[in-house]
């Protein structure tokens, strides 16, 4: 029960009695979830902005931005199911993250903001950066510098930093040393016991449920990237448990 049936129920009752107790209740029911839902909207806006001009910001590193990494930005349009208005607010955060005067800095601040320290938010956030960052094959110490940098002032560990490369290099099939990176990407060390891997694996899986994402201000639009991100944790719990030969 949140606070604003609390406090309706409260006001019903002193002005109602019982009566006014449960319409006091109801009425702080919908308020709740109605200013739920304009916080959501406002996450949701604020995410797909600051990720295309973050985006934007982390291809001009180098210098100049290639087309690969363009390419990268086209199809995150297509998987998003941007429409024709959203793919051109997209371009327009994209060039102005890469534009001469964009305030880096502010953006991550804002954007930390807005997630409210919400982790899995700021995870896939960072993916996203990350894929952008590898788009053409390799990464520059001026574009991983600036990534540490967004990820820092995001209060990310380097642990997490480390999580997040490694499941990027198992994603895509350029890993190593897969196994080392699955344990990496389950956030444990290769002693950890089965029991507690097994934790680890139903805590992470809680963590980036993809209701549970949309709740927090996920758009539905990276609903699929939530769900990519399950089964990437799902992939390296199975190799884990294939290795120690777990059913």
């Amino acid at each position: 029960m949140n606070i604003f049936v609390w406090l309706g129920a409260i006001i019903g009752s002193i002005a109602g009695g019982w009566s006014g107790l449960f319409w006091g209740a109801l009425i702080g029911y919908g308020l709740g979830l109605l200013l739920r839902k304009t916080l959501a909207r406002a996450v949701q806006t604020r995410f797909l902005d600051s990720t295309f001009a973050v985006m934007g910001a982390v291809c001009k590193a180098d210098g100049h931005v290639s087309e690969d990494e363009i390419r990268v930005a086209e199809a995150l349009f297509a998987r998003l199911h941007l429409s024709a208005e959203g793919r051109a607010t997209a371009r327009a955060a994209f060039n102005r993250g890469k534009g001469p005067n964009f305030d880096l800095d502010a953006e991550v601040s804002t954007f930390a903001k807005a997630c409210r320290g919400q982790r899995p938010l700021v995870e896939m956030f960072l993916q996203v950066q990350l894929a952008a960052l590898a788009a053409d094959g390799k990464v520059s110490p001026e574009e991983h510098r600036l990534f540490l940098s967004i990820a820092r002032g995001l209060g990310l560990p380097e642990a997490e930093l480390q999580r997040l490369e490694a499941n990027l290099r198992i994603h895509n099939n350029s890993s190593q040393h897969k196994l080392d990176d699955a344990y990496a990407v389950m956030g444990v060390d290769t002693q950890v016991s089965d029991v507690d891997l097994k934790k680890a694996y139903r805590r992470l899986m809680s963590e980036h449920h993809p209701d549970k994402l949309a709740a927090r201000g996920m758009p539905d639009s990276m609903r699929e990237m939530a769900e990519e991100r399950t089964r990437d944790i799902t992939a390296a719990y199975d190799l884990i448990k294939a290795a120690r030969g777990l059913a």
